[in-house]
C-alpha cells in the first residue's frame, strides 16, 4: 500500500524560485509534503564546477529561496548519485521531481539518476523549467538541428516548435517536509577574501530580485532596447541573465510579459527584439545539446590548426584592463568589479583577444566562467566560438572590431569608459579612446602620463589586424 505521507524530494538545480516551476507545481499537486533539496555537486562537473562569481551568486539566491520557505531547504554537498539514494532511505521518500539542465555533464549524470530511481520503484519525474523550447523540438523538418541562428528562430522555434506555454503562479497549500542536513554557509560557496563588495552593491539576487529586474527594464529599458542596447553607457539592457541562469525567472515569463508590455506600450517592434534575444538564448542550448563538445572543441575543426600565439603577459593585461586599449580596459575592469559585462563591450573585448592578440578563445571563456555571475556554458561557448569565428553561425573572419571605432561609435562621450577607467577622465572626447594621438600639453592637463599612470597599447591596430588575416586565411 502507498503512504500517502511519505514526501516527495522536489530537487532544485538551476530553478531557483517559487513561480512557474513546472517540478514544484507538479509534486505540489499530489498532495505529499514536499522536501525541498539542493545539492551542490562538483563532483560529477567534469571541469566545468562554478567559478567564483557564480558561487558568491548562488549563495545569495539560495538563501532567498530558503528564506521564502521559510529557512526549510535543506542543504548537501557532493555526488548526487550518493546523497539522494542516503537521502531518500532515510526519509522514507517516494520518489524525486526537477526541472532539466541541458549541460552535458548533467545530462548524463541525471539520465543514471532517474533510471536508477525508477529500478527501485521510486518516481522520477522531470520537466522544462529552464527554456522556451526543447532542443529536441526545435529541428529541421529532417530532424537534425540548425546550425544557422535566423532559421532557427524562424522556422524552429516559431514555426516546428510547440509554442511558449503561459507560466503558472505558486502553488498553495504544500505541506513543507522537514530535514536538516547541512547549512548554507557548509557549502562553501562565499570566498574568504571580500572582493565582491561591490557586486553586492550592483545586484540583487533571487526570485525577488528577477521580477524587480525585469519591472524596472520594461518601465525603463524597453523603450530603447533595439537601439540603445549597444550603447554601454545606457540603461537599454535588461540586465536579466544572471536571473535566467540561476532560474530566478522563467523565460516564459520573460516571453508573457514582454509581449503584453509591448502591445500595451506599442513597443512591438522593441519587443521583438528582446524576444529575439531569448531565442538567441536558445540556440546556444540546442548547439550545446546537439554539440556536446561545444566548449572544449572548434566547431568547425579546420580551426584546430589556427596558428594561436602563447603570451602569458598579453592574456595577463587583457584580464586586467591593462591593454591601452580605453574601451576594452573599461569593459574588463567592469567585469572584474561587478561580475558582469555589457554585451557590446563583450564582442570588443572577445574580438581583441583573440584577433588582435592572436590568444585561443579558451582563455576568454575560462576566464568570463570565473568572473561573470551570468557565467552559463551553453552562452559562454557559443558566444566565444562565434567571436573567434570557429563556431556555427560565427562571425566571419575578416570581422575584426576597431577598439576605437567602436569606442567612438558607441560611447562617443566617454560615459563608460571614464566609469571604469577613471585615469583618464580629464580628457577631452576627441582624444578619450586614442589617448596616444593626444598633443603633449593636453595629456599633461589631463594627468595622463602613457605608460605610467596609463599603459601604451600593447599591439598595433593596424599591424595585428593584418596579422589575423593572415592567420585566419591559412584556415
Amino acid at each position: 500500500m502507498t503512504d500517502n505521507n511519505a514526501p516527495l524530494i522536489v530537487w532544485f538545480r538551476q530553478d531557483l524560485r517559487l513561480k512557474d516551476n513546472p517540478a514544484l507545481s507538479a509534486a505540489a499537486q499530489s498532495g505529499r509534503p514536499l522536501l525541498f533539496l539542493y545539492i551542490l555537486d562538483d563532483d560529477n562537473a567534469q571541469g566545468w564546477a562554478m567559478g567564483g562569481a557564480s558561487r558568491w551568486w548562488l549563495h545569495q539566491s539560495l538563501a532567498r529561496l530558503s528564506d521564502s520557505l521559510g529557512g526549510r531547504l535543506c542543504f548537501e554537498k557532493g555526488d548526487v548519485a550518493q546523497i539522494l539514494p542516503k537521502l531518500i532511505e532515510d526519509t522514507g521518500a517516494a520518489g524525486v521531481y526537477w526541472n532539466r539542465c541541458y549541460e552535458p555533464w548533467r545530462i548524463k549524470r541525471d539520465q543514471a539518476i532517474k533510471a536508477a530511481l525508477k529500478s527501485e520503484g521510486l518516481e522520477a519525474r522531470s520537466f522544462n523549467g529552464s527554456l522556451l523550447f526543447e532542443p529536441q523540438d526545435a529541428l529541421k523538418s529532417d530532424g537534425t538541428p540548425y546550425k544557422v541562428f535566423t532559421p532557427f528562430y524562424k522556422n524552429g522555434c516559431l514555426g516546428n516548435a510547440p509554442p511558449p506555454r503561459k507560466p503558472v503562479g505558486v502553488p498553495k497549500g504544500f505541506k513543507i517536509f522537514e530535514c536538516a542536513r547541512l547549512s548554507l554557509d557548509d557549502l562553501g560557496l562565499m570566498p574568504s577574501i571580500r572582493w565582491y563588495e561591490e557586486m553586492a552593491q550592483v545586484w540583487q539576487p533571487g526570485e525577488a530580485g528577477a521580477q524587480a529586474r525585469m519591472l524596472a527594464f520594461f518601465e525603463e529599458g524597453l523603450c530603447d532596447y533595439k537601439a540603445g542596447r549597444d550603447f554601454p553607457a545606457k540603461e537599454s539592457v535588461s540586465r536579466l541573465s544572471p536571473h535566467l541562469h540561476f532560474g530566478e525567472i522563467s523565460p516564459h515569463t520573460l516571453w508573457q510579459e514582454a509581449r503584453a508590455v509591448a502591445a500595451l506600450e506599442g513597443l512591438e517592434a522593441q519587443g521583438e527584439h528582446f524576444l529575439r534575444e531569448l531565442v538567441w538564448r536558445e540556440f546556444s542550448y540546442s548547439l550545446l545539446y546537439h554539440f556536446p563538445d561545444l566548449p572544449r572543441k572548434n566547431w568547425q575543426e579546420k580551426f584546430d590548426s589556427f596558428p594561436w600565439r602563447d603570451d602569458a603577459e598579453a592574456l595577463r593585461r587583457w584580464q586586467k584592463g591593462q591593454t591601452g586599449y580605453p574601451i576594452v580596459d573599461a569593459g574588463m575592469r567592469e567585469l572584474w568589479r561587478t561580475g558582469y559585462m555589457h554585451n557590446r563591450v563583450r564582442m570588443i573585448v572577445g574580438s581583441f583577444l583573440v584577433k588582435n592578440l592572436l590568444l585561443h578563445w579558451h582563455h576568454g571563456e575560462e576566464w568570463f566562467w570565473d568572473t561573470l555571475v551570468d557565467a552559463d556554458l551553453a552562452n559562454n561557448s557559443a558566444s566565444w566560438q562565434w567571436v573567434a569565428g570557429s563556431g556555427a553561425d560565427a562571425s566571419p573572419y575578416f570581422r575584426i572590431f576597431n577598439p576605437v571605432t567602436q569606442g567612438e561609435k558607441f560611447d562617443g562621450r566617454g560615459e563608460y569608459v571614464r566609469r571604469y577607467v577613471p585615469e583618464l577622465a580629464g580628457l577631452p572626447d576627441k582624444y578619450l579612446h586614442h589617448p596616444w594621438d593626444a598633443p603633449a600639453e593636453i595629456l599633461r592637463q589631463a594627468g595622463v602620463v602613457l605608460g605610467e599612470t596609463y599603459p601604451k597599447p600593447i599591439v598595433d591596430l593596424k599591424e595585428s589586424r593584418g596579422r589575423a588575416l593572415d592567420a585566419f586565411a591559412q584556415v
